[in-house]
């Protein structure tokens, strides 16, 4: 674990998850942020002891990215998961495959195995605001308070340096995607923080957006 500034931590673990047919490194990133009263983790795995012991909140980029997020016992802001209705959208997955089904994703959050607080784009709690990426439950999140952004999936380093990734979706573009997050650019952006690949800078954010 390294501290990137004050009240900003950052660690790399491998997902237990991951084997070598997966597009993805193997090796994840979480953040420990200090917002006010509260220490809140992003996208947590294999938090160090010394956060977990502070920790008053998890935070996730998307729903897929629960990693450790029930054995921590804390509450969880998250967006909500998919519907099959969201899979035959993104993935032009044939509608009678999978009609009726739920996603494995939080189900246990949505079970009532937690405290859970399910949120859409827009104004979050920590004094944090969501921006869709490539769709509304996968989101790059704004910190006013440190001038960074936590990102999920939409923008990550997947070996190649930080970059819009579409993951296999068929309802929307990269170009459109870029266009959905230019308004980022508006923003005192200093750190980005990705779930996947390394923390960088605003540099890197403008290169991916221009």
């Amino acid at each position: 674990m390294r501290e990137l500034r004050h009240g900003v931590w950052h660690w790399r673990s491998p997902h237990p998850d991951w084997d070598e047919e997966e597009w993805w490194p193997e090796l994840v990133s979480s953040y420990g942020i200090e917002l006010g009263d509260d220490v809140v983790l992003f996208d947590p795995l294999s938090v160090p002891d010394e956060l977990r012991e502070r920790a008053t909140a998890v935070v996730l980029t998307a729903p897929y990215h629960e990693r450790d997020a029930r054995q921590l016992g804390l509450p969880v802001h998250t967006p909500p998961a998919d519907t099959w209705q969201d899979w035959v959208e993104k993935f032009g997955v044939d509608p009678e495959r999978v009609r009726g089904m739920e996603s494995e994703d939080l189900a246990w959050l949505r079970a009532g195995e937690g405290e859970g607080h399910f949120h859409g784009p827009g104004p979050w709690p920590f004094g944090m605001t969501a921006y869709a990426g490539r769709e509304d439950n996968d989101l790059i999140l704004w910190l006013p308070p440190i001038n960074a952004i936590v990102t999920g999936d939409s923008l990550s380093d997947f070996g190649d340096g930080l970059d819009i990734q579409l993951g296999g979706r068929k309802h929307v573009t990269r170009d459109e995607i870029a266009h959905r997050l230019r308004p980022l650019l508006d923003l005192p952006v200093e750190l980005v923080l990705p779930a996947h690949g390394e923390p960088t800078d605003r540099g890197a954010l403008e290169r991916v957006l221009s």
